[in-house]
């Protein structure tokens, strides 16, 4: 029997008693990496391309997973080397930038060497703490880089960039890569508007000495807020999206176990209704059946047959609270093993080739573990006719005289290319062990390598594996 579509059925996990589990992060982390399938490399490429194609998708994660507030970007990665690669970027370009830096302003724009010294550090060591605090670096980076156009203002040498050096061009636009990873939109508006309201000035001072590289850095910065701000908020919505699938796929499962739970309870109550029944008939009658009874064994039954009566009345309450208005089909007498020949031949009637072995002396089968066992042939037999059309399946019930046996095994689907259902959601599972969990036995279920399914159950026919309620989850 097939539950999912063939021919690997996928088995659902037990339903969780709550949706907060303690493994959601990492539950959150492996359903992001399932966004991104991996993809293998092309024909005739090595495995650099492989390398670099997993390197991608560990930033996309990245991305997806923003760090807080005082954190590094990626910061939350599972991967250490992404975790580390922003200090290593960083750290790469201010050894670079200081350096060189003071060397053009000292000999291209001949500026005094401690104050190329001073000017540089400012522009270029806060990007260590933008990692960080990157609108607090802009406010030193931007105040020096203005600093610094004042003074590169007196230069002789008037065919260089100003009011923005190349390095500090360069250096401005990694600061905003930073900010766009972090800040949020109004800020990253003001920060860009400041940009270019600082170039517009400096054109209006001095329209000889500029380049239009004030415009150039416009530009760039603008994109770079721009990219980083939108591959942001695509991994904020992304990670968004996971959670929410997953919130509503446990939601589901748990609504789906309640279900479940809420029709056992409706069905047992025929049950446990019938011998409440025969327990208040048998204290009722026992003084006139048993001749000679003592007045204290038949204030005895009278006791005994008064709380029966009283328990079944709060049986009725509890069912009138259980069962919907538009449910009083469901009062009908619960079927049992008697009735699994009837289910069988209404399974072939739908077109799945199923026979049925039902062993001759089952013995004495206690009420629940009859209905239970119905159950799970029934809901194994509408499995088969939904993702399995035309498969052959056999239906097995049998008795060691301590446990009832059910075994539904199918073959792989032949009447059809494709199943009735091409997904499934795997509540039929849940049903069935919800069943198993009330009457103590155990299941087992799981694809066969033809392709065809298996579900045995083993249905105790005592009480002492029942689990108390302390044993359920």
């Amino acid at each position: 029997m097939s539950t999912e579509p063939n021919p690997s059925p996928a088995q659902p996990p037990e339903p969780p008693e709550s949706p907060e589990t303690p493994g959601r992060a990492a539950a959150l982390r492996s359903r992001l990496r399932r966004l991104r399938p991996s993809r293998p490399p092309l024909a005739g490429s090595g495995g650099g391309t492989a390398h670099l194609q997993s390197a991608l998708r560990e930033l996309g994660l990245a991305l997806a997973t923003p760090a807080a507030a005082g954190e590094a970007p990626f910061a939350r990665s599972p991967k250490r080397w992404v975790r580390t690669l922003p200090y290593v970027v960083v750290f790469g370009f201010v050894a670079a930038l200081l350096p060189v830096t003071v060397t053009l302003l000292v000999r291209n724009y001949e500026v005094n060497g401690a104050l190329a010294g001073a000017l540089a550090t400012a522009q270029t060591a806060p990007l260590l703490l933008a990692l960080t605090r990157p609108l607090q670096a802009w406010w030193v980076i931007f105040a020096a880089d203005v600093v610094g156009a004042f003074a590169l203002l007196g230069s002789p040498t008037h065919q260089l960039s100003w009011p923005w050096p190349p390095m500090v061009v360069v250096g401005y636009v990694l600061l905003m890569i930073l900010l766009g990873l972090r800040e949020s939109r109004r800020t990253l508006l003001a920060v860009w508007l400041a940009t270019g309201a600082a170039g517009l000035l400096f054109e209006l001072i001095s329209q000889e000495r500029s380049d239009g590289v004030q415009l150039l850095l416009f530009v760039l910065s603008g994109v770079a807020l721009v990219v980083t701000y939108a591959l942001r908020e695509r991994g904020a919505a992304e990670r968004r999206l996971v959670e929410q699938e997953t919130i509503s796929e446990a939601e589901r499962a748990r609504r789906t176990l309640l279900e479940e739970r809420t029709r056992i309870a409706r069905e047992l109550h025929d049950v446990v209704a019938h011998h409440m029944s025969v327990i208040t008939v048998q204290a009722d009658s026992a003084p006139y059946r048993i001749e000679g009874i003592p007045a204290a064994a038949q204030e005895e039954f009278g006791a005994i047959a008064a709380s029966a009566r009283e328990s079944l009345a709060e049986m009725r309450r509890l069912l009138a609270v259980l069962r919907s208005e538009d449910a009083g089909g469901e009062r009908t007498p619960q079927p049992g093993l008697d009735k699994l020949q009837q289910l069988v031949e209404a399974t072939v009637r739908a077109g799945v080739p199923a026979e049925l072995s039902l062993a001759a002396e089952l013995g004495a089968v206690p009420q629940a573990v009859d209905l239970s066992a119905y159950r799970i042939v029934q809901e194994a037999l509408s499995n088969v006719v939904r993702h399995a059309p035309g498969a052959g399946t056999r239906v097995s019930v049998g008795s060691d005289g301590t446990d009832l046996t059910v075994l539904i095994v199918n073959g792989p689907p032949t009447a059809r290319d494709t199943p009735l259902e091409s997904s499934g959601t795997g509540h039929g599972l849940v049903g069935m062990r919800e069943r198993v969990r009330l009457t103590g036995g155990s299941l087992d279920v799981g694809p066969l390598p033809d392709g065809g399914f298996r579900v045995a159950a083993r249905l105790p026919l005592g009480l002492s594996d029942v689990p108390t309620p302390e044993g359920t989850p």
